[in-house]
């Protein structure tokens, strides 16, 4: 039995990804890489994520969109955490009244961002 917890990460920058992938697979985690909005809308349709990391800023739908989408659309209940590199406070304040759980200015370490992964998911 796979009881490996899935992470839908929604993120324009490859670097980042790859990176970030790379970093919570050593973990354990399962991730799935979304470039855009509307391609993280469609996997968190399809697989339910047991947790959600979205960038604000990304093409076509932004990430206070989708965290708007799984909270209000879908009734998902997975952590969010956010992040941006537009640490501007009402950002901030927009996505958690909008859902999110946590929220990451950019750039962060990707070894704080596996601490607050595993905080929400254990």
């Amino acid at each position: 039995m796979n009881n490996k917890k899935t992470i839908v990460l929604a993120e324009d920058n490859s670097t980042l990804s790859l990176l970030l992938k790379f970093r919570l697979e050593k973990e354990g985690y399962v991730l799935l890489i979304a470039e855009d909005g509307r391609k993280a809308i469609e996997l968190i349709e399809q697989h339910r994520p047991d947790l959600i990391l979205t960038d604000i800023m990304m093409p076509f739908v932004s990430g206070l969109e989708v965290v708007s989408f799984v909270r209000g659309k879908l009734k998902l209940g997975s952590p969010i955490i956010v992040f941006s590199a537009a640490g501007q406070e009402e950002m901030v304040l927009k996505s958690f009244d909008l859902g999110a759980n946590d929220f990451m200015s950019k750039p962060f370490s990707p070894n704080e961002l596996v601490i607050r992964v595993k905080r929400l998911l254990h």
